[in-house]
């Protein structure tokens, strides 16, 4: 009996190579699921901004006045200083480049006679400067607001440029024209006067001579040739008062159609001062030929930087962010400013030099990062880092773990929906906000992912772990 069961317990632990093989393999892998929830994503939302003013701008002047290439004759600033309302902050072929006060960019010539609010916004940029607009209406560019211009000019050391190239031809032209219509005119009027006055003396003589039998054989011819007369002289008269009318109007229109005006290329508009020089290319005997020869900025410092698809839910106006300046170790606290509604990528030659900054990389959506404080003018135009604390969808979304999600041969961003009896289907979705370890997905088709429906989150081949539920939980 004992070596009967001593012979079984061998052959209990003795197994065939085959059999041997066989246990030495992997256990059958697993599924693992998580279900598809309705949940508010949170997390923080670090990002690269650049420190900007609210507006900066690339001063490109057109050019002097008349033709020729646009040559720098003076560079009255340098790179850092600080720019006050009315400054003159280069010359281009000895015409001025003024700094003036407004929210609106130039972007025509303003010249007597215009109306609109640019104008309006040169008159106020003059009146604060000391020259008023006299009785002109606001936003008409009147006989006053040519009077202040042109004392503007004087007082920066310039000649105004006149609005018309002729405009003493055409001035003097004019004038002649209504002194001419004048004698015309009165010369006609005098004309009435002396016939009528000589008709009347030719009726007193025949009253007194007159015989009324040859009176009545003329039947009044001669009466009658001497109404005629007068009226044509009347004629003659009123013709030439509608002359004289006409000479003066057209008098009128060249005198408020000339004087000064200000040409487009002479003049940017700054939002608010004093504003800043933040880089000077121009060099006196250069010529511009469409480059730009400053940079100015103006406002307080913002920071700007732009937020990928999948950031873009998670932040909002109003959202606090942290300020971090790498260079100096300094931080700021900040709000969220604005968010923009539509992805971009700028092109650089019509952004502003921050914006340009913010752009680089892919595109994106861009954050204006409004400071609590005032920031130290030192971190303008540096590269900063944003952290946007505890950021949030603010609403429910459609949402699965992040390893949930994948990216297949074709390029094409997938969940994995596990079905009835372990089927899975591949379903295309497009990603939004991440945050807590889950990504919102929509789905291609509207319904195919809903709350409760499970997703693969990935596969285990622990055969011991099969049965636990949760993020880890095996397929049925």
């Amino acid at each position: 009996m004992l070596l009967s069961a001593v012979g079984l317990a061998a052959g209990q632990m003795i197994k065939s190579p085959a059999q041997a093989l066989a246990d030495s393999k992997a256990p059958p892998p697993s599924v693992l699921s998580a279900p598809v929830e309705r949940r508010v994503l949170r997390d923080s939302v670090i990002l690269r901004g650049t420190v900007a003013a609210e507006q900066s701008m690339d001063v490109t002047p057109a050019g002097g006045v008349g033709e020729g290439a646009a040559v720098v004759t003076k560079v009255p600033v340098s790179t850092g200083q600080s720019l006050k309302h009315g400054q003159v902050i280069l010359e281009v072929s000895g015409r001025p480049v003024v700094a003036l006060q407004g929210a609106l960019p130039v972007y025509r010539d303003l010249k007597p006679g215009a109306d609109g609010a640019d104008v309006a916004q040169l008159q106020k940029a003059l009146a604060d400067l000391g020259h008023g607009m006299g009785g002109d209406r606001r936003g008409n560019f009147g006989t006053g607001t040519k009077k202040a211009l042109s004392a503007f000019y004087r007082s920066a050391g310039y000649e105004p440029v006149p609005a018309q190239t002729d405009a003493r031809a055409q001035l003097t032209a004019a004038t002649e024209a209504v002194s001419s219509a004048e004698r015309a005119a009165e010369d006609a009027h005098e004309a009435v006067a002396r016939g009528a006055s000589s008709g009347r003396a030719e009726d007193t003589a025949k009253d007194t001579t007159k015989d009324p039998a040859k009176d009545r054989g003329k039947g009044g011819g001669e009466s009658a040739a001497s109404g005629f007369q007068q009226s044509d002289l009347r004629k003659q008269a009123a013709r030439a008062d509608q002359d004289l009318r006409k000479a003066r109007a057209h008098l009128a229109a060249v005198q408020a159609e000339n004087g000064p005006m200000l040409p487009a290329s002479e003049v940017v508009f700054l939002s608010r001062f004093p504003a800043r020089v933040d880089g000077v290319s121009a060099k006196v005997g250069g010529q511009l030929a469409g480059k730009p020869a400053l940079t100015v900025s103006a406002g307080a410092l913002v920071v700007k930087g732009r937020l990928q698809p999948h950031q873009r839910g998670l932040v909002r106006p109003g959202q606090k962010v942290e300020i971090l300046s790498e260079i100096t170790g300094t931080t700021a606290s900040a709000t969220v400013g604005s968010v923009a509604a539509t992805a971009s990528a700028a092109e650089s030659g019509s952004m502003e030099p921050g914006d340009r900054a913010a752009s680089a990389g892919p595109p994106g959506f861009l954050v204006l990062i409004k400071p609590d404080k005032p920031l130290d003018p030192s971190l303008a135009g540096q590269g900063v880092r944003l952290t946007v604390e505890a950021a949030s969808t603010g609403v429910e979304t459609v949402s699965v773990p992040v390893s949930a999600v994948f990216a297949g041969a074709d390029g094409r961003t997938s969940v994995m929906v596990l079905g009835a009896g372990g089927a899975q289907t591949r379903i295309e979705v497009t990603t939004g906000a991440t945050g807590d370890g889950y990504v919102e997905i929509r789905p291609r088709t509207a319904g195919q992912v809903t709350e409760g429906t499970r997703v693969i989150t990935g596969v285990r081949t622990d055969a011991s772990l099969a049965g636990q539920s949760g993020t880890g939980e095996s397929a049925p």
